[in-house]
């Protein structure tokens, strides 16, 4: 499953060149000398008879060709290789180890940042809203001067006000998975597994248009440990899968503006795409999932609406609300 652009989303759109697709076709990661073992025997059967100076492997499975070198590097070649790469990247620990929750630097506030944050999970009406912002060293001195590091105890107000600079300044890509097709994915895919989808591909248009340049890091505020996360891409077949570098942490606002900055642009679309509903639906949409939920859920059955449109229909907010009609 993949998303495809969708005008109401209020995205930025950029095209790759032909030097960023050609690098987007490939994947590498380090792996130990134990797990390097572990994929010579499971791709014995795909070996091919010419290896390249410096591998001690190089293997053709149908959809990607595969090199892992003496020094631990492995590169992932050809329409597969993200989806093959990620195999290996959920389940080696020293990849695991290498970026968990625990271990965000002392220093990484100061870094170049490619950061993302999501709204709207917990909410019966309106869009699961993501959004990744990209905060460069030489941006961090204007983006401390808007005043957002603690991003959650801002009124929505005044991150109306603050998000038009992001967007103007900053490179930045928003998901706004609307209820219509929230509702056809949500059966087959669970709610953190469409979270992982919207980060993964935020984070990916963000990446395209700032190459080439790279971010020192890239911050996830963290909503599933990283195995269950790129399980989560792998399972759903996801045709790039962002893993260099990547850091995961709860919080995310408190450890880069980056994160801050997402969390802002994520809220303020899902506030004016609520605004947006409520004005197709006649009535106010509530946020949340309490009583007064259910009782403009009953209100809109009794109109003759089709709650697929404005609402998360497998909340126990639906059944309740029938109940009330």
């Amino acid at each position: 499953m993949t998303f495809r652009q969708d005008n109401r989303q209020h995205m930025l759109s950029t095209s790759p060149s032909k030097t960023a697709i050609l690098a987007n076709m490939q994947t590498v990661i380090q792996v130990t000398s134990g797990q390097l073992q572990k994929m010579v025997q499971y791709y014995a059967k795909y070996s091919g008879n010419v290896i390249p100076n410096g591998a001690i492997f190089s293997a053709r499975t149908p959809t990607a060709h595969i090199t892992g070198y003496q020094s631990g590097k492995v590169m992932f070649q050809g329409k597969g290789h993200s989806l093959e790469a990620a195999k290996w990247q959920t389940l080696t620990p020293a990849s695991k180890a290498k970026h968990n929750s625990d271990s965000i630097p002392i220093d990484f506030k100061n870094w170049s940042v490619l950061g993302s944050d999501e709204v709207g999970a917990g909410a019966y009406f309106g869009p699961l809203t993501t959004a990744a912002v990209f905060v460069s060293e030489d941006d961090l001195d204007w983006v401390r001067q808007l005043g957002i590091a603690d991003s959650k105890t801002l009124t929505d107000q005044k991150m109306r006000a603050i998000a038009p600079e992001i967007i103007a300044r900053l490179p930045h890509h928003v998901v706004n998975l609307m209820p219509e097709k929230y509702n056809q994915l949500q059966p087959n895919n669970n709610v953190n597994q469409l979270k992982a989808i919207s980060h993964n591909f935020a984070l990916a248009k963000v990446l395209d248009k700032i190459a080439p340049a790279k971010p020192r890091a890239i911050l996830i505020d963290q909503f599933a440990q990283r195995d269950t996360y790129y399980r989560y891409l792998s399972r759903s077949h996801q045709p790039r899968i962002i893993s260099e570098n990547v850091y995961f942490t709860t919080k995310g606002e408190q450890y880069h503006l980056s994160v801050a900055a997402a969390s802002i642009l994520a809220r303020v679309v899902e506030l004016n795409t609520l605004k947006q509903l409520s004005k197709d639906a006649g009535v106010t949409l509530p946020i949340g999932a309490g009583h007064a939920v259910d009782e403009v859920a009953a209100q809109l059955l009794r109109n003759g609406k089709d709650l697929s449109q404005f609402a998360k229909l497998h909340f126990a907010n639906t059944k309740k609300a029938e109940h009330l009609v």
